[in-house]
């Protein structure tokens, strides 16, 4: 589905992402871990077109991405859920959803993929009209999701979702990664939270400089002396 191949990123000088190869199959949910600074967020930020690459191929159902603009690739079927969640923070709950079905012009289907946001997000109904801004981080988190599903994504990119959750809330968000794959959404995850992600992927790669080091099925991974010392405590 999502190919990934030979992929060179540099920040100025900086070499960032270098010969990288991975590839994301229909249904999975496949996660990159890697310390910070390991090149995961440059990663999907190539991905989804917020980066050029210096080389290499982007593929999604074997389209070309690296040609085109980041809008242009939400209307291919792919979306991020941001690190630090980026919600539209002077706009309503409501009003952000509708800002994640930018790509789409069916009216009535829109507002009934808001009311389905709401069933599988209770307490976005209940704070439809409040601003965005105000609700606490893992609401925060519940709306950045949504609002990336707005836009009916074959595959989901998401960094770093529980990042400053507290605990209770982390399990929640994992909860809800696992339910969105469930409904069909294929979901690329980065996460500091390695043991959680592991524990929730089909496959993974480790990251480390900006190179792919391991790879290999969630279960392998978990069971491998290097991962487990250095990501896993």
């Amino acid at each position: 589905m999502l190919t990934v191949t030979d992929l060179d990123v540099f920040y100025g000088a900086i070499h960032a992402i270098k010969s990288m190869d991975f590839k994301v199959n229909k249904g999975e949910i496949v996660s990159l871990i890697g310390a910070n600074g390991a090149g995961k967020t440059t990663t999907l930020h190539a991905i989804s077109g917020l980066i050029k690459p210096k080389k290499g191929s982007i593929k999604l159902h074997d389209e070309e991405l690296t040609t085109l603009a980041a809008d242009q690739i939400v209307y291919k079927g792919l979306a991020q859920v941001p690190e630090g969640r980026r919600v539209f923070s002077q706009m309503t709950v409501y009003e952000n959803l509708i800002m994640g079905a930018f790509s789409r012009t069916d009216k009535a289907e829109i507002e009934e993929n808001i009311e389905k946001m709401y069933l599988r997000f209770p307490r976005l109904k209940e704070r439809r009209k409040q601003m965005a801004g105000t609700m606490s981080g893992g609401e925060q988190q519940m709306l950045a999701i949504a609002r990336a599903l707005m836009s009916k994504p074959e595959i989901l990119l998401m960094d770093e979702p529980s990042m400053g959750l507290a605990p209770i809330l982390v399990d929640e968000i994992f909860s809800i990664i696992e339910e969105t794959n469930s409904f069909g959404t294929t979901i690329l995850l980065v996460e500091q939270n390695a043991h959680k992600a592991l524990t929730i992927s089909n496959r993974a790669y480790v990251l480390e400089t900006g190179k792919v080091i391991i790879e290999g099925s969630a279960k392998e991974l978990l069971d491998d002396d290097r991962v487990r010392q250095a990501y896993l405590g």
